[in-house]
């Protein structure tokens, strides 16, 4: 495992009234010069990746078998087999537990992440034993995050990225917050520049929900059953879809509202508004407003960092039983209890989709960049 950085820098930029430039403050680990007053100003580039190389001072991985929240079927991993870059392409791919350890130890094997590697204990998410219903996460992937790097408040994110092809794929650019000031999810909130889905021939109804479309979305609510994201969520078709190149991701974030682009055109606009405790309508659960003494931009006034993952499947409403595949049916049932096994056993139909040979799986990124507000 490379050794992680020894100097982190977190920068947050404040502004007069006026709109002139003030001097950051910075957090600094030892043996690092905080940045001199004034050195960011409005539109300065503060983040930048271009991914010449694997840059591991910026990019932190999840090692864990949790399942996202989701009970997806992926296993993060830190494992250049699934998390490297190429060409100046950062490529997130998955791949097949069996490839590496043998058919019989998804079902027989067991994976003990150290607890100072593991990021997420949930879920039997550091240690897991497989047995014939109950399999070992069939899929390896990577999700990097710059939680231990970089966070900001305010500006402007460009990810520039090509989608994976592949059934039942789940790729997202995706931010959370770095102190969750209000509580538990939602209640920190959660901004979701895009997720999609891998499938090439993915509908409800007449409409593509698979590889032609992408959503962003803010999540946000008291707790984690009451969460107000159906009115914040946006999404966009096009064809041909969002895996047959590279397109640019943008969200543009105020203390006012946050807007979503995709090619310099505006997907959706979220505006706080008297708030988001109003946005969502959430007088009648008879919970308390954890945001009462934030401003109106609550949750979304707090520092965030960026995540880029590669998921797989899930047992949530991403992938309903309703959705027709026409591929070949989904493999599992969200209501199951087997889901990652029928999942697997399922490989015939969705695994010739991957195109496992070819790079149409991975998830792969040309740069990241944020510019102060």
């Amino acid at each position: 495992m490379p050794k992680l950085i020894d100097v982190v820098i977190l920068l947050f930029v404040a502004y007069s009234a006026d709109g002139a430039c003030v001097s950051p403050t910075a957090t600094t680990a030892i043996g690092t010069k905080a940045p001199s007053p004034g050195s960011f100003c409005s539109g300065d580039l503060i983040f930048e990746d271009n991914f010449d190389t694997f840059d591991h001072s910026k990019w932190f991985h999840d090692q864990t078998m949790a399942g996202g929240g989701n009970d997806e079927f992926q296993w993060y991993v830190h494992d250049r087999e699934n998390s490297f870059t190429s060409g100046g392409i950062l490529h997130l791919k998955p791949t097949f537990t069996a490839d590496l350890f043998g058919e019989s130890f998804l079902t027989s094997g067991r994976v003990t992440i150290p607890p100072a590697d593991c990021t997420d204990s949930s879920n039997g998410g550091c240690d897991r034993q497989g047995t014939a219903n109950y399999i070992i996460h069939p899929i390896r992937s990577a999700l990097v995050k710059t939680s231990e790097s970089f966070s900001f408040k305010f500006g402007t994110l460009e990810i520039r990225a090509k989608n994976p092809t592949g059934d039942w794929l789940w790729p997202a650019l995706w931010l959370m917050p770095k102190n969750r000031v209000y509580g538990g999810w939602p209640a920190s909130g959660e901004i979701d520049l895009m997720e999609s889905r891998g499938n090439p021939a993915l509908y409800d109804g007449n409409v593509n929900v698979g590889t032609e479309q992408f959503g962003s979305t803010l999540h946000f609510g008291p707790r984690w059953d009451v969460n107000g994201y159906q009115t914040a969520h946006y999404s966009k078709n096009q064809s041909p879809g969002f895996n047959e190149g590279f397109h640019v991701y943008k969200v543009h974030w105020t203390p006012t509202s946050l807007q979503f682009f995709v090619d310099n055109v505006l997907v959706g606009t979220v505006n706080a508004g008297t708030g988001f405790w109003a946005r969502g309508g959430f007088s009648w659960t008879g919970l308390s407003n954890p945001w009462i003494n934030g401003t109106i931009m609550a949750p979304f006034d707090q520092e965030f960092y960026i995540i880029m993952n590669t998921a797989v499947g899930g047992t949530n409403s991403y992938f309903p039983e309703r959705f027709e595949n026409r591929n070949g049916d989904k493999p599992w049932l969200n209501s199951s209890g087997t889901s990652k096994r029928d999942f697997w056993r399922g490989r015939t139909q969705w695994e010739p989709t991957w195109h496992r040979t070819t790079d149409k799986s991975h998830f792969q990124v040309d740069y990241v960049r944020v510019w102060a507000l």
